[in-house]
């Protein structure tokens, strides 16, 4: 089984990428997995940026191919805030719960039809200090009035998802892996190396086959 380091320190993200990636022969780790050293710096303006910035830093760091996602929940009411900040937003000593607090406090009085928001996600996969290609995903939805469910991470228990009819903390594994924006740039990633994807040569190897139920 080949390994693929995925660039983050999010144990929730760590899971949801290595039950995605374990079907198509891949066994994702963590950074932990590689020579310690600073964090990098999310120094960019768009999600594919700092994806990329991620991506290359990483991959300089070990000989595995090193995959790094950026991703948030863009808010309309709040003009796409937090965006590239909601793993900070409010702060960097707010932890899930708080910044899930803080964006119903921001949120407190405006109405359903108006509280219209999106997570998007965009994967990096890089090796020796290059990106060599890009995926992204985005998913439609509705910020919640309160928290519901219990599983995933982040802002999940807020982002109510009108064709499943609950939020992602209410869905299984499964289901989000289904129809997030996270598990829609895998899909695209994993059907990239299935494809024979030239842009990712260097992670040449054995034919990958998607999951099955993914996009």
């Amino acid at each position: 089984m080949k390994r693929l380091v995925i660039a983050t320190l999010n144990p929730g993200k760590v899971r949801e990428f290595r039950e995605a990636f374990r079907e198509a022969g891949f066994e994702a780790v963590g950074l932990d997995s590689i020579e310690d050293g600073p964090p990098v710096e999310e120094t960019g303006v768009t999600f594919e940026a700092n994806a990329r910035v991620k991506a290359e830093a990483y991959s300089q760091r070990t000989e595995l191919p090193v995959l790094a996602d950026d991703s948030g929940i863009e808010v309309d009411a709040l003009g796409g805030a937090p965006g590239v900040q909601s793993a900070r937003y409010g702060g960097p000593n707010l932890d899930d719960a708080a910044r899930n607090r803080k964006l119903l406090g921001e949120l407190r009085g405006v109405p359903a039809q108006r509280r219209t928001a999106r997570f998007r996600c965009v994967l990096a996969v890089a090796r020796a200090g290059r990106t060599l290609a890009t995926f992204d995903g985005v998913v439609e939805g509705l910020v919640a009035e309160a928290l519901q469910g219990t599983n995933g991470f982040g802002y999940d228990p807020l982002f109510f998802h009108p064709p499943t009819g609950g939020t992602f903390a209410e869905l299984t594994p499964a289901e989000k892996q289904h129809w997030s924006h996270r598990g829609q740039a895998i899909a695209q990633f994993l059907r990239a190396l299935r494809e024979g994807d030239p842009r990712l040569a260097a992670l040449a190897g054995s034919a990958v086959d998607a999951p099955r139920g993914w996009c």
